[in-house]
Parts: structure tokens; C-alpha cells; sequence
């Protein structure tokens, strides 16, 4: 067994799901991979069992009955990872906006010391592809806004692209996770940062999906806006 696993969510991603899963296990380093689909009707899943049988012992699947949200996965993803005693958890994107060989340069941050490293898109200017400009915007002034009200000194607040050490997912009561989208990427961060944990931006080229549809909604931005109110409320009042 691989020290590190990368958990993928999916839905809907047939179009990318068996050349991610190759890119990653051609890699140097050799990682474990999770894939958490949310029965998707397009046969995500299915292609997944396929390729079960060229990468036994490897590739591994969680399947949900339905959609339920992106944050639900990880969690689901973390708790399965934490029980099979992976040292290195890892988040990262079917689509390929993030690209597979940066699964090394975080892996490499953490080895080095780091409790948490964010393969970031700011740190360094802004790191994007594809993106249009109002998406690049809100993106980029929403972790202006998560620092202003949390005070994380971080570029890259709702990256989903992160490497875990097993530490931090285990003192986190990944019970009380409930936000889906942008929210649930800064609450894993905030919870991290008021443990002290040592937090560490990796530089990253974001690519903006070629195949397949964004899960973006107005629904999860709103959730992203009044999610950093009340998670720096729950942390004034001890509830975090």
C-alpha cells in the first residue's frame, strides 16, 4: 500500500476518469487512488470497476447513491482514507484543471514538514487558464475576502487541490463538515490554520476543463459568502 491516497470526486466525468486515474499512476511516486462517484448516470462508475481490474490493490471505489455535494465526498473520501491508515490524503479534481504531476510537489511539501500544502493559484500572481475574467475575479477576491474576515494569510482560500497529512484530517471532527463547494475548501483550511498547523502554498498552473461541465452554482457561492461569517463565529464563541 501506496503512504499517500488522492480522493476524487465524481460526477458525470466519463469523458476524464480513466485518463486522470492513468496520469496519476504513471507518476514517479506511486499513490493509491480513491474515487468517490455519486452514481452518476453517464457510467463514471462502471469505467472506474473497469479499470479496477489493471490496477488491483490501487485503484479503489466509493459509490454513493446520489449527488450530494462535493464537501459529503471528500469527507466520505478522508474517513475511508483514515480507516486504510494513509499517512498523505490528497484532494484533486477529475477534469484535469489541476494537473496530476503537481500530486509530487505537494506530496514533497509535506514530507518536508508541512501539515497542509495548497497547490495554489495566487501565490505567485495569478496562475490561470482558460478561466474567464469574471470567474478569475471571483475567485481570486474571494480569498481577499476569507483573509479580511479570518485573518489566514492564505492567496488561496478555496483551492481544491491540497495534500493532507493524516494528523490534521484526524483532529479535525470531520462530523461537523457540512458545506459543499468553495465553503467547504475554506472551512478545511480555517479549521486547519485555528489548530496552528503548519499551512504551506505550493505555485500551480490551473487549467479550466476542456471535457465534460462545470458544478458550479450560484447556490455555492452564496454558501461560500455566508460560510466564512459563520465559521469566524463559531470560532469567537468556541462552537469550532
Amino acid at each position: 500500500m501506496s503512504s499517500g491516497i488522492v480522493v476524487i470526486p465524481t460526477y458525470n466525468e466519463i469523458e476524464n476518469i480513466e485518463s486522470i486515474i492513468k496520469a496519476v499512476f504513471d507518476l514517479s511516486v506511486p499513490f493509491d487512488v480513491l474515487i468517490v462517484d455519486d452514481n452518476s448516470p453517464d457510467g463514471t462508475a462502471v469505467k472506474v470497476k473497469e479499470l479496477q481490474a489493471m490496477f488491483p490493490n490501487r485503484l479503489f471505489l466509493e459509490v454513493r447513491q446520489k449527488k450530494s455535494g462535493l464537501g459529503t465526498a471528500y469527507v466520505h473520501g478522508f474517513k475511508w482514507a483514515l480507516a486504510r491508515h494513509y499517512d498523505f490524503v490528497f484532494e484533486m479534481d477529475a477534469d484535469f484543471s489541476h494537473n496530476p504531476k503537481d500530486l509530487e510537489r505537494l506530496y514533497a511539501a509535506c514530507e518536508e514538514g508541512a501539515d497542509m500544502a495548497i497547490g495554489s493559484r495566487y501565490v505567485t500572481g495569478v496562475n490561470v487558464v482558460n478561466w474567464p475574467l469574471n470567474r478569475v475575479l471571483l475567485s481570486y477576491f474571494a480569498s481577499v475576502y476569507v483573509d479580511l474576515i479570518t485573518g489566514m494569510k492564505i492567496h488561496d482560500a478555496t483551492a481544491g487541490f491540497i495534500c493532507y497529512r493524516r494528523q490534521v484530517l484526524e483532529q479535525i471532527n470531520l462530523d461537523k463538515i457540512k458545506f459543499v463547494g468553495y465553503a467547504f475548501q475554506i472551512e478545511m483550511k480555517y479549521r486547519t490554520f485555528v489548530k496552528k498547523k503548519k499551512i504551506v502554498e505550493v505555485p500551480i498552473i490551473f487549467t479550466d476543463r476542456t471535457k465534460g461541465q462545470s458544478k458550479m452554482s450560484n447556490a455555492i457561492i452564496k454558501e461560500a459568502i455566508f460560510g466564512v461569517i459563520t465559521l469566524r463565529f463559531k470560532k469567537m464563541i468556541n462552537r469550532l
